[in-house]
């Protein structure tokens, strides 16, 4: 039987992160570091950052650990732990970059279907509750697969350099288009 292999390699830094977290914090705590923030105020750090979008309220930038192959999260650049803690503008500036996210997964991706959501607040799963966010997630018939089934792994095909070109190559047109 010849095995395949499929490779992520940006997940061992993730769980190496997880691992240095709980040695300085405990395993009861674990330290919270608001990525989102320190991504808005080091722009020059957003091909590293995987920040494909920015202006003046917000940024859009693949998720470094994907549901599926071109994960996207939008934010604005303040953190604020509720949507409705954010001012109508701020909110009007979001839903924007939200819907500019998933015409860049549809023009890129050319998925089957999409999953847009927020988790907002640690009880509803949020990874980051200090800092609302979303996640627009393209999606094909069965792209949950065995792998992650039986063995709790993703896979994602590409490159998350790979798919942070694609998206930045694509963003003037889906931009004059909108």
């Amino acid at each position: 039987m010849q095995h395949e292999n499929l490779w992520a390699p940006w997940r061992l830094a993730y769980l190496r992160r997880l691992d240095e977290r709980r040695r300085s914090t405990g395993p009861d705590q674990e330290a919270s570091v608001n990525f989102l923030a320190e991504y808005w105020a080091h722009p020059e750090a957003d091909p590293e950052h995987h920040v494909i979008h920015r202006n003046d309220q917000g940024m859009i930038l693949l998720n470094r650990y994907p549901y599926a192959n071109g994960h996207l999260l939008v934010a604005l650049g303040h953190p604020q732990p509720a949507l409705l803690e954010y001012e109508p503008g701020d909110r009007a500036a979001f839903w924007g970059l939200v819907e500019l996210a998933m015409e860049l997964v549809r023009t890129v991706l050319e998925p089957q279907g999409m999953n847009m959501g927020m988790n907002l607040g640690a009880a509803a799963g949020a990874g980051l509750p200090e800092h609302v966010h979303a996640h627009v997630v393209p999606r094909w018939g069965g792209d949950t697969n065995f792998m992650t089934v039986t063995g709790d792994v993703r896979v994602a095909p590409t490159s998350l350099e790979d798919m942070a070109a694609q998206y930045r190559q694509a963003l003037p047109d889906v931009i004059s288009h909108a």
